[in-house]
């Protein structure tokens, strides 16, 4: 599934649910990341950020830039 902010922009695609929290692909971290520091690994969303599911799409309720700011990492 593709995850989308609120605007449209794509932010990643899951790979699964873990808990509270959507882990994208490692592909993913070219989304909006800065790629010397973010490539290469899985980010996660909090389940809390998502406004909406339509089909195979994931909708935020933050815009793709913002959701990039609330990623998080492996570790939380």
């Amino acid at each position: 599934m593709q995850v989308v902010g609120a605007d449209g922009a794509h932010v990643g695609t899951v790979d699964r649910i873990e808990g509270d929290r959507i882990k994208l692909t490692k592909d993913s971290a070219s989304a909006g990341f800065d790629q010397q520091s973010h490539a290469g690994h899985h980010h996660y969303i909090a389940i809390g950020l998502v406004a909406d599911v339509e089909g195979d799409i994931v909708r935020l309720s933050a815009t793709g830039a913002n959701a990039v700011q609330f990623e998080e990492e492996p570790g939380r």
